[in-house]
């Protein structure tokens, strides 16, 4: 009876249970593991830019240098068996790996290596600009914030909405630079509409650098002019984006795929939309 029991299929383990259970630490945070080990992790990702900061601080470097080296290589084994982790618990490792922060991943780990490869005093330079690199670890936060996936899409599907504002923008500042660069003229440091240009996409957008001023009263009318539509077009953009963020908030929820990762499906999805697993 009792190997009849224990040879019952239904009673076996799941095959790959290792890998579900690292999934659900590693991308996860509903369970008290896979919290703790998003806080771990962005703690990391914290205190490594902080040393890459303060590495860059010729003074601090001059001191803690060797403190430095050895706090990177750490940092950088740590996000090593990290990013391997993720490949081997997620079903389609390639699919990751070519993803937005699988790419993410690999730019945060990659620099140090590089550093080894490329020995001797003339590659100095080119090394520390490869290390200038790891600062991209600041984006590995964006994977463990709850609304970062709802912002993506909102941006995604503001794109055309954007793109068709920043045309209308851009028509309405060649229109008003050319017609300053005739009101002023070369007299008031106008000298050509390229020029006259750029002084209105400083005023339009109200940075206002102050290097190229009107002296006539019209122009001066009309600069005013511009300054009120600035803050007016100002508002548009984020109006645009926020409005998909509502609607992305009524009809998605991020919903992750163990296969391929993919976050942000529709609420009664079965399926992943991008792989076909099952959710």
């Amino acid at each position: 009876m009792t190997a009849s029991v224990s040879n019952n299929p239904k009673n076996r383990p799941p095959e790959n249970n290792w890998r579900n259970t690292l999934y659900t630490i590693i991308f996860e945070a509903d369970t008290p593991a896979g919290k703790l080990f998003d806080e771990v992790l962005i703690l990391s990702i914290l205190l490594s830019i902080i040393v890459v900061m303060l590495d860059s601080v010729s003074s601090f470097a001059a001191i803690y240098g060797d403190l430095f080296y050895t706090l990177e290589w750490i940092f950088t084994i740590l996000f090593t068996v990290e990013y391997f982790l993720r490949l081997i618990c997620v079903g389609r490792p390639i699919r990751y790996a070519t993803s937005f922060f699988g790419i993410i991943d690999l730019l945060a780990i990659l620099p140090t290596y590089l550093g080894l490869l490329l020995p001797g005093g003339r590659y100095l330079v080119v090394i520390r600009g490869l290390r200038l690199l790891r600062v991209f670890r600041v984006l590995k936060l964006a994977q463990y914030m709850g609304e970062a996936d709802l912002l993506i899409r909102a941006l995604r599907a503001s794109r055309r909405k954007i793109t068709l504002f920043l045309f209308t923008v851009l028509t309405l500042v060649v229109i008003l630079g050319s017609l300053m660069y005739v009101i002023e003229g070369a007299e008031s440091g106008f000298t050509s509409i390229p020029r006259s240009i750029y002084w209105a996409i400083i005023t339009l957008t109200t940075v206002g650098y102050g290097d190229i001023v009107p002296e006539t009263n019209l122009g001066q009318a009309l600069a005013s002019v511009i300054m009120i539509i600035g803050y007016s077009i100002i508002a548009v953009p984020t109006g645009i984006v926020t409005s998909e963020i509502t609607y992305a908030s009524k009809y998605f929820k991020g919903r992750v795929c163990q296969n391929c990762s993919f976050e942000g499906h529709d609420i009664d999805a079965k399926f992943c939309k991008r792989c076909g697993a099952k959710l």
